[in-house]
């Protein structure tokens, strides 16, 4: 093994690490990527927890770091009460202003890396995944006449990858 190898193994270590620490004191892990605006792609983030108690892992891309936290946050903690999230769902928060609409990702292996590893599941046979599809200022999804975000900042579920 080179130095190499041995330094991203033992980083690799540290973060399986602090996933399954903050899995424990919390019950979710948020994995956030930010965008590469240079290449017109948003940024993302995933939740890692939620397939070990039975339910598909959340996206949620094209917000910052703090509004993907909340929103990862407060609907892991309903799932973790109880509530199944489905496709096609309509959801809304005390917290944020807008509405999400859930989707199923149809290749969640080229997106949710970490909660495959954290899984030990091949990207073949990746944890299933939906997609948070948040609306517009005027409360439009994607899918409708009048959306004013840019389609690469909330790509389509299976139109993009990580």
């Amino acid at each position: 093994m080179s130095a190499l190898d041995a330094a991203t193994q033992a980083w690799l270590d540290q973060e399986d690490r602090h996933t399954v620490e903050t899995i424990r004191k919390y019950g979710t892990y948020i994995q956030y990527v930010g965008g590469d605006g240079d290449v017109e792609r948003a940024p993302f983030a995933y939740t890692v927890g939620l397939y070990g108690i039975g339910h598909p892992e959340l996206v949620i891309l094209g917000v910052g770091p703090e509004t993907a936290a909340a929103v990862l946050n407060d609907l892991s903690a309903r799932i973790r009460h109880g509530s199944d999230l489905i496709p096609g769902g309509i959801l809304s928060f005390q917290v944020w202003q807008h509405r999400v609409r859930v989707e199923a990702v149809p290749n969640p292996g080229e997106i949710a890396f970490a909660a495959n590893r954290f899984y030990q599941r091949p990207d073949a046979f990746s944890v299933p995944l939906l997609q948070l599809t948040h609306d517009d200022v005027n409360g439009h999804f994607p899918d409708e006449v009048g959306y004013s975000i840019p389609a690469w900042i909330q790509p389509r579920p299976g139109q993009w990858r990580a």
